[in-house]
């Protein structure tokens, strides 16, 4: 049986490994647990703000405990989730300059917790066509003698450093402007409320 490290590098490896691009993604995601990560090239890192990438690490890096294709294709991929998805967050908040996205709350009715911003519906197939066309994915679908996922995660996100991912990455240069640029759109979404009438 490999020891943690064993797979931590197997991961990793997987990781950096074939990348697919999402409208060809499915057959090869697993409907299990795992790791994924999302890959940009060069000019996408620059379109993001992000300067040119050191090397060819991915721009972040998750984990399903269910599913990979339901989290990945369906979630993260998926038009009208940002709300519900820190992916989808984050890349809104780096293309908002580019791309002209606004936050809205995620519950128009009873809108509160700003940091769990939305877009409008316009944005929402926007971000998906822009996700689609230009990010590719790599899974590491989980070992059966993988216990602890999440412990797996923080350590690959330790040895890869992805820029956009925010929790477990202390050590990310990227860390300040990625949540500086989402409580950005967290104020578009209070402020947002504020000229619809809400009290906030």
């Amino acid at each position: 049986m490999p020891d943690e490290s064993e797979l931590v590098t197997a991961a990793c490896t997987a990781l950096a490994g074939i990348k697919h691009t999402i409208a060809e993604a499915e057959p090869h995601v697993a409907d299990g647990a795992g790791l994924y990560a999302i890959h940009g090239a060069p000019e996408i890192w620059q379109q993001l703000g992000l300067g040119d990438p050191p090397d060819d690490r991915p721009l972040y890096v998750g984990k399903a405990e269910a599913s990979l294709r339901a989290r990945d294709l369906r979630q993260h991929f998926g038009t009208g989730a940002t709300g519900s998805s820190t992916v989808r967050r984050t890349f809104a908040a780096m293309l908002r300059d580019a791309l002209g996205f606004r936050g809205v709350p995620r519950d128009k009715s009873n809108p509160r917790k700003w940091s769990h911003y939305a877009l409008s519906d316009e944005h929402e197939i926007a971000l998906t066509e822009w996700m689609r066309a230009n990010l590719k994915l790599a899974v590491w679908a989980k070992a059966p003698e993988c216990g602890d996922l999440h412990d797996v995660e923080k350590r690959v996100l330790a040895r890869l450093v992805p820029p956009l991912n925010i929790q477990d990455n202390p050590t990310s240069p990227w860390l300040k402007q990625v949540k500086g640029a989402r409580k950005v759109m967290a104020k578009d979404a209070q402020a947002w409320a504020v000229a619809k009438g809400f009290k906030v």
